[in-house]
């Protein structure tokens, strides 16, 4: 690390990046990259933190690490100091508050202010590239979208407009800039990239987003902490790293390595991986919504059907190992026991299959509240209970209850862990612990997960959760529901997205196994695509018997005589 200071500037040269840091502003520039506001906001719930002056920037040296810290006056704080940690490899912005009060939103690369130069209002970093690659799949489809788009790595959304952005709930909490226009839904373009990642462990998750918010050439982070976290004394946000990288893979690979240099992700595999995990999937609910006609899918989740599905499957040489049982077998999702009315005796067709070599998953619901008390919950400003709340000990006792039933009374071997973007969202809402945002979903998993392999060892436990802190809580990562259109309104090949949601979990979760997942196809050519590219990237998954919902073509035997093929080519 080289450093010469001039009365203006600190001019750093670590071999990997240049770097000028102002000593008469409060910015820094990288080269080639972006001007680095040194503002920073921590706003306390229903306030705004906003600086009214920043004093020059105090460099210690510490070995190969040059330490800048830039103190600034708030109107929030007591003190208030940004500060960049250089390495040879990274730059490290953070913020470090002292006072009392609890946290509303936090803006790292930016933030509110009065300079002394007349300057008020919202400031940003200076972007100098032209694209930024988001880690979580969002519709419409764009892998590597203008440096003027935002982004949202979130663990909170659905299927309406604008919050289809948590199909991973949590992604990687990484972006990576480039250089090059970006040119298709799923283009990625050459390097040089830049990484910019969210060093947290899980204690420090309790935000339940982080978003890109870019403005005219400049951008900010936004980390959203909703007015649950409590500061008393001292308080440090998560770090932004910067990274130089030769790809976005590499920045999301870069991301892993620097929570697990920090002690704040599991560095190798967590738990024993079992044989039978790997086996080929059938899950029920592309069969459910291709027969739904005039009724709901959630109907159709039938002991009957399912076994008609699978005889049909058996006949032209597909048996999985593994089969799913779908949205809706239980008769409520927070306390959940089969409906007798569709499974007369889950407990035996289990067993029956248990005989035939197979093994039995059950989709759960992540954070429902149905069938729950709300004392159980975390509630609304009127009582209502809005989610099921895992900080809750009578919650987990519950769970602890649910999975001997189920794992044991019932004989299952696991579960698929959906809607984990179904976390609780809103300042207003009351939780039986001080955990909130990601930290409570980890919290959430931890319980199912802990529950279960206490029960059932080799249960296996499938999420679509890529965040590599997440890796103690899930055992295979889903890719989940396939999206359809571009930014242009131009349909995207399944292949193409199959094959960037894997290699996001690959990176972030390299000895996770990965379900690929099927749902939905839009015709029966590309589910034959996909299906005949699935072996290549994980374990498949097969969700369709009779016909493609989307489209209504019927799968014929040729069809599944293929997928017999490609799934099973040694027979």
């Amino acid at each position: 690390m080289r450093i010469t200071t001039t009365d203006a500037a600190y001019f750093l040269d670590s071999g990997s990046y240049h770097l000028t840091v102002s000593r008469t502003d409060p910015s820094a520039e990288l080269e080639g990259w972006t001007t680095l506001s040194l503002i920073a906001s921590v706003h306390p719930h229903g306030g705004r933190d906003e600086t009214y002056e920043t004093l020059p920037p105090v460099l210690a040296l510490r070995g190969d690490t040059a330490v800048f810290d830039v103190q600034q006056r708030s109107t929030a704080w007591e003190t208030k100091t940004v500060r960049l940690t250089c390495t040879p490899e990274t730059i490290a912005l953070e913020v470090r508050v002292e006072g009392a009060g609890v946290l509303g939103d936090v803006t790292l690369l930016g933030g509110r202010a009065v300079l002394r130069t007349g300057a008020a209002g919202t400031f940003r970093s200076g972007v100098h590239a032209l694209g930024v690659f988001s880690p979580a799949p969002a519709h419409p489809v764009q892998v590597v979208r203008p440096a003027a788009a935002a982004v949202a790595l979130t663990a909170v959304g659905d299927a309406s407009p604008g919050r289809l952005h948590a199909v991973f709930s949590p992604p990687p909490l990484v972006l990576a800039f480039c250089k090059e226009q970006p040119d298709g839904a799923t283009a990625v373009p050459g390097g040089p990239w830049l990484g910019a990642s969210v060093r947290a462990g899980i204690p420090d998750l309790t935000f339940t987003e982080v978003t890109y918010e870019p403005l005219d050439g400049g951008a900010l982070l936004r980390l959203d902490y909703e007015g649950h976290t409590e500061v008393r004394g001292a308080w440090t946000s998560p770090a932004v790293v910067l990274r130089a990288a030769g790809s976005p893979w590499e920045a999301i690979s870069h991301h892993r390595a620097d929570l697990v240099a920090h002690g704040l992700a599991p560095e190798g595999p967590v738990g024993e991986r079992h044989a039978w995990w790997s086996e080929p999937i059938f899950c029920g609910w592309g069969a459910q919504c291709a027969r739904a006609d005039g009724v709901s899918p959630v109907e159709l989740s039938r002991q009957d059907l399912y076994d008609g599905w699978l005889a049909r499957l058996e006949e032209h040489g597909i048996v999985p190992g593994t089969i799913v049982i779908d949205d809706r077998w239980q008769l409520a999702y927070g306390d959940p026991w089969p409906d007798e009315a569709k499974w007369p005796d889950l407990r035996a067709w289990i067993a029956g299959r248990h005989a035939r070599g197979q093994r039995v998953l059950l989709w759960w619901r992540a954070w429902s509240a149905e069938g729950l008390p709300a004392e159980e919950c975390v509630t609304d400003a009127g009582g209502r209970a809005v989610a099921a709340d895992p900080s809750n000990p009578a919650y987990r006792r519950r769970i602890t209850a649910v999975m001997e039933r189920l794992l044991g009374d019932l004989g299952a071997d696991g579960f698929k862990i959906d809607f984990t973007q179904r976390s609780p969202s809103g300042s207003h809402l009351k939780s039986y612990g001080s955990t909130w945002g990601l930290a409570l979903l980890h919290e959430l998993l931890a319980a199912l997960y802990g529950a279960a392999k206490r029960v059932r060892p080799d249960a296996l436990m499938v999420t679509h959760t890529p965040h590599p802190a997440f890796a103690d809580v899930s055992d295979m990562v889903r890719l989940n529901d396939v999206l359809e259109l571009d930014a242009r309104g131009e349909p995207v090949p399944v292949v193409d997205q199959l094959r960037y949601r894997h290699e996001v979990v690959r990176r972030a979760l390299p000895h996770h196994l990965v379900d690929t997942d099927q749902w939905p196809m839009p015709g029966r050519a590309e589910w034959l695509a996909y299906a005949e590219a699935q072996p290549a990237y994980g374990v498949p998954a097969l969700y369709y018997a009779e016909a493609v919902d989307n489209s209504g073509e019927e799968i014929t035997a040729a069809d599944l005589n293929s997928v017999a093929s490609w799934w099973w080519p040694a027979r």
